[in-house]
């Protein structure tokens, strides 16, 4: 089960207590405050694990707490420290205040952790106390109780490309010719209700690219209707967009009516993401209807016609095209971040 968003309570472990005890050996009959301190409550902590993907692990969990330390021993021993509580979280997990809403920490690459909450400091044994005018403390501390509270862990997808359209306008299909990726294909609306990753090889180049099936974006999706917030949001780590428009109006609306919605969507939801470099693919190309529709698209596109491309993923026409053109387009990036980043120096 694919689960993006849950609620947890985590605690981090109470430090252990100080010792009361004296020192006692056969030639010292009174000898003097040999107590030790507690050992220090473990830590709570958030990893990244890049084999992970979902949050479901975390679903009705009940309250997540690390090892309390243990007490001080006699002969003036430290109590052993508690074993911290390492939770690991896919890459593009953001853990937030569940009260403000601010984002506390983002996991994006494997190598990242955070200490959510710290372990209790151990108490201390009646030896700390002793001094001149207090020759025999007969008393020792308590622990501290570990950090306590309550996160919204919410995941937002990591992908290369990201795939963005009405339900039902070929992006599951599209993603399966790109990718071979299994996903759940139909002629229905909302067959997608969770993203599908899908990773895009190439013949002649050594790396690869990930692409994302976001679940289909319905007009007020950034008001949350039809889970849009819950869709929209794995938008936000892709780097290039790619419009998936039905050119064939099979739900009664053209690809310019669904292109318009689409910006205007995005748009109110970030406006940050209509920066980002896009491709427009007008999909359903072998419908009959589709002809006219396309004709319309460019009399009146307002994207740069150069950037919209024509398929059919359903027969495969025009996929290996578009595999070449993001290709391209990843790879002029790619070029572009690596000059600025010259620059910079």
């Amino acid at each position: 089960m694919f689960v993006d968003r849950v609620r947890i309570r985590i605690q981090a472990g109470k430090g252990g207590d100080g010792l009361v005890s004296w020192r006692r050996e056969k030639y010292i009959p009174k000898g003097g405050p040999y107590g030790g301190d507690g050992g220090r409550g473990g830590d709570v902590v958030f990893a990244c694990d890049p084999h992970l993907s979902s949050l479901d692990w975390f679903l009705e969990r009940p309250p997540l707490k690390a090892e309390n330390g243990a007490g001080g021993g006699s002969n003036n021993c430290t109590g052993r420290g508690g074993s911290p509580l390492t939770l690991k979280l896919p890459p593009g997990t953001s853990i937030c205040d569940p009260e403000t809403g601010e984002c506390l920490f983002d996991l994006v690459s494997p190598e990242q952790s955070w200490v959510a909450c710290r372990g209790g400091k151990g108490g201390y044994g009646n030896s700390h106390f002793k001094s001149p005018t207090r020759r025999a403390p007969n008393f020792a501390t308590p622990g501290q109780e570990g950090e306590e509270r309550e996160l919204i862990l919410e995941l937002k997808l990591i992908a290369d490309i990201g795939l963005i359209g009405f339900p039902n306008a070929g992006k599951s299909t599209l993603l399966h010719h790109l990718s071979n990726a299994k996903v759940k294909i139909a002629a229905y609306p909302f067959t997608t209700l969770h993203p599908n990753l899908g990773t895009l090889a190439f013949d002649q180049a050594p790396h690869s690219l990930t692409l994302a099936d976001i679940p289909g974006i319905i007009e007020g999706a950034h008001s949350n209707r039809g889970l849009g917030l819950k869709f929209l949001r794995h938008i936000e780590r892709t780097r290039l967009l790619l419009f998936v428009l039905d050119a064939s109006g099979s739900e009664g609306r053209t690809p310019l009516e669904d292109l318009a919605i689409l910006l205007s969507e995005l748009e109110h939801y970030s406006p940050e993401l209509l920066k980002r470099p896009a491709l427009y693919l007008l999909n359903k190309i072998d419908e009959e209807a589709s002809e006219e529709l396309i004709r319309e698209f460019f009399q009146y596109c307002p994207v740069d016609a150069d950037r919209v491309l024509q398929a059919s993923a359903e027969l495969g026409i025009g996929t290996d095209e578009l595999k070449s053109r993001l290709q391209n387009e990843w790879s002029q990036m790619m070029a572009l971040r690596d000059t600025e980043t010259i620059e910079e120096y």
